[in-house]
């Protein structure tokens, strides 16, 4: 088992990398990425942070679940949180935009 962990900008994003790992490891999600304006200079105090996730196979997690996930992020960061699936981008042009700039912080493999 081998876990790859980037940089995480702490000053944007007000938690520790223990904090990411330890959720993505909770809620078996073995991907987790940054995008959008918590990336560029466009990100204010009142921004939310866009987060791409992948859970492993077979997670077994409802709607509810992922609900649950989304709030205990927005705890997290103090901030609301986009949370969206990679299988879930069906729209091209948004599938094409968010692969071509997510920043992945948190790969288990």
């Amino acid at each position: 088992m081998t876990t790859q962990l980037q940089i995480v900008d702490q000053e944007r994003l007000k938690v520790s990398r223990y904090q990411i790992v330890n959720f993505c490891d909770r809620w078996k999600i073995i991907e987790f990425s940054l995008f959008g304006s918590v990336l560029r200079e466009d990100f204010h105090p009142d921004s939310d942070i866009d987060i791409l996730y992948q859970f492993a196979p077979n997670h077994g997690w409802s709607l509810f679940d992922i609900v649950h996930m989304r709030e205990e992020l927005e705890q997290m960061f103090g901030r609301k949180v986009d949370f969206v699936s990679k299988q879930s981008l069906q729209n091209p042009y948004r599938r094409y935009e968010i692969l071509r700039t997510h920043q992945v912080i948190y790969r288990h493999e």
